[in-house]
């Protein structure tokens, strides 16, 4: 059987290096694919669908990047741009995730953004599943674009998904995607005032439905996501885990969720993949990471329970 395509919406994937001990006085230094869509699309291909990931190229980092993103079970569809790929340098020598220095891309030209939304689009269409992801920065991509892809998307029978802060939320809600996934700070951000209450979490969820999501799901750091349609409520609670590293579980979770709603599977269940590979990339301390068996392990693990 083929695997699923899914369509991944990266704008600007990132050089990722990182600096690492080896033994008492000796260095490792690390340079890979980063970037929010590159950690949604690893683990989507992981998980047995077939990504297709569009974004943005440039530059001398760009020319050290794209090797590293062909070695990704990933289809690339970049646009060259005459902006220069944005890069990061972390330090993990103490144990913790330091970034000592980062270099963003300009905002594209207006022709380069037409020729990725066309790309887009147009991989889109030729798969069951587009997942929307934010630039880096947040101002490097006109703010319509968002809601244009989803309804253009949806226009032509594929399902969206999108992870986005406001204002490209806002802008994206216009379009209808079938699902939203957001932190709570964005939740917060989204609707002007605090969600730390359970009918403060559930209020601000409904106003988004109401904007124009099928599905929301609030992440809420080590507490149970909240996910909520126009007719039911869950509580969505991975297995818990004393050490670990929480960098890139939400986008594991949206690369599963849109792996496991292109091969069919029901709401309930991809819910319930998404937050065991979210749980998977935690114990790796990885970035979009985690073996398919272990998901599979952690699968039994996780709860999915109404909420009146």
């Amino acid at each position: 059987m083929s695997r699923p395509l899914v369509t991944v919406f990266s704008p600007q994937p990132l050089l990722g290096v990182t600096i690492e001990r080896r033994g008492e006085d000796q260095d490792d230094v690390h340079m890979h694919p980063a970037g929010q869509g590159v950690w949604v699309a690893r683990m989507a291909a992981e998980l047995r669908s077939r990504p297709i990931l569009c974004g943005f190229i440039g530059g001398e980092t760009g020319t050290v990047l794209l090797p590293l993103l062909d070695e990704l079970d990933v289809e690339l569809r970049l646009v060259e741009s005459s902006a220069t790929t944005g890069t990061y340098v972390i330090d993990r020598r103490s144990g913790e995730r330091d970034i000592i220095a980062g270099a963003w891309a300009d905002p594209p030209s207006r022709h380069e953004v037409d020729d990725l939304f066309s790309v887009t689009v147009a991989a889109a269409l030729e798969s069951e599943v587009l997942v929307v992801c934010g630039p880096t920065p947040p101002e490097a991509m006109p703010t319509e674009i968002f809601g244009n892809l989803v309804a253009d998307a949806k226009a032509g029978g594929t399902r969206t998904i999108i992870d986005l802060s406001p204002p490209r939320l806002n802008s994206a809600l216009e379009g209808k995607p079938d699902f939203v996934k957001l932190d709570d700070w964005q939740l917060a951000e989204y609707v002007v005032g605090p969600v730390e209450e359970p009918e403060q979490l559930r209020d601000g969820a409904r106003r988004v439905l109401e904007a124009g999501g099928g599905c929301v799901m609030v992440t809420r750091g080590g507490d149970p996501a909240l996910v909520m349609t126009k007719d039911k409520t869950w509580e969505l609670a991975p297995p818990r885990f004393g050490r670990g590293a929480a960098e890139g579980s939400g986008d594991s979770m949206v690369g599963a969720l849109a792996a496991a709603l292109a091969r069919g599977m029901e709401i309930e269940e991809a819910l319930r993949v998404g937050a065991a590979a979210g749980a998977a990339n935690f114990l790796r301390h990885g970035l979009g990471t985690g073996s398919r068996d272990v998901v599979s392990d952690l699968l039994p693990r996780v709860e999915l329970r109404p909420v009146d």
